[in-house]
């Protein structure tokens, strides 16, 4: 268990340094809603990342089992291409950073965050973390880690609980806190949203780039 989670661990690193979701839930926390749409924000981000580890968990333990040891050419296949398609969206964002000053314009969703309510919020976060490409991929790789491991049942729930605890650690982490310290949180929040609109595409190349590269390495040993 411990080699699987030690595969997982980069891939949750990928979804937890997501700079939108955490924007997002910093304009919520800002919000006259706060409480309401920051807490169901959260509830959405981890059944989103909860729900999309697990069924893939579920469609790789279907794959046929090789023989402990011996070479696993569907699985490194799969990682292969989930890796080459991480690389095409570390692509596409790179090319899609803000440059100069300017502040790039956000999302039309964030800008009616200050009228969402706490359902909505949730969904929001489900949609973000479970539907988002990106995160779709992650949990994708995660999934196959685990569910092509010969895991336990104990284990295997272990492994996804990881995973999901700490994919939602970044969203979870500012909610939390500023829920228990909203007067001394706002100001800190507040500069980390400017930073994180500016850096989003930049922050988010570099991650994909270097778990794409890393999946694609270890699906090439597997064969």
């Amino acid at each position: 268990m411990n080699e699987v989670i030690g595969e997982v661990l980069p891939l949750a690193l990928g979804v937890a340094i997501s700079p939108i979701p955490i924007i997002a839930a910093i304009l919520m926390l800002l919000s006259p809603r706060a409480k309401g749409t920051s807490i169901g924000f959260l509830l959405g981000w981890i059944l989103g990342i909860l729900v999309a580890v697990t069924v893939f968990t579920l469609l790789a333990s279907i794959l046929p089992q090789e023989a402990e040891g011996s070479s696993k050419p569907i699985a490194g296949t799969i990682q292969i291409v989930l890796g080459g398609l991480l690389l095409l969206l570390a692509t596409k964002q790179w090319r899609s950073r803000p440059t100069g000053d300017t502040e790039p314009a956000l999302p039309p969703w964030m800008q009616a965050i200050d009228t969402m309510t706490t359902a909505r919020a949730l969904m929001t976060g489900f949609l973000l973390s479970g539907l988002n490409p990106k995160n779709l991929l992650l949990g994708a790789a995660a999934g196959v880690a685990i569910g092509s491991a010969s895991l336990t049942a104990s284990g295997t729930i272990a492994s996804i609980a990881v995973f999901t605890i700490l994919a939602a650690s970044t969203v979870a982490i500012p909610v939390t806190a500023y829920l228990a310290a909203s007067a001394r949180m706002a100001g800190p929040l507040g500069t980390l949203r400017s930073w994180l609109v500016h850096n989003n595409s930049t922050v988010m190349a570099v991650l994909l780039l270097v778990i794409g590269v890393t999946l694609i390495g270890k699906g090439i040993g597997s064969f």
